[in-house]
């Protein structure tokens, strides 16, 4: 497999998540489908800008938020495949976690 290839094979299997902020996120492809929102963005067939960059940017969602919730999809992976551990929240961000969670499908 040539250079371009290999890029191009790594870049399909990760998903670049930008924050309020401009803070991204570079996640696997795997851990951003817990999201039904992002499933949904990421695979219709439409010509949309998430479908073809691999990237979502979140204008609504702040950086803390934002790696929260890939700390869950990541967190979700493991419970699904029998690792049962806790999920530890702070308790100033469960508020602005939920509407996220609320709007990302998770």
């Amino acid at each position: 497999m040539s250079l371009d290839g290999e890029k191009m094979l790594s870049k399909s299997q990760t998903i670049k998540l930008v924050s309020a902020e401009g803070f991204e996120f570079i996640i696997d492809r795997k851990a951003a489908v817990v999201s039904n929102t992002l499933r949904n963005m990421l695979s219709s067939s439409g010509n949309f800008t998430e479908t073809e960059l691999g990237e979502v940017k979140f204008p609504e969602i702040s950086t803390p938020i934002l790696e929260k919730v890939c700390q869950y999809f990541y967190w979700s992976l493991q419970f699904s495949s029998g690792k049962e551990t806790e999920f530890h929240i702070e308790p100033e961000i469960t508020l602005d976690l939920m509407m996220a969670a609320n709007y990302l499908h998770t």
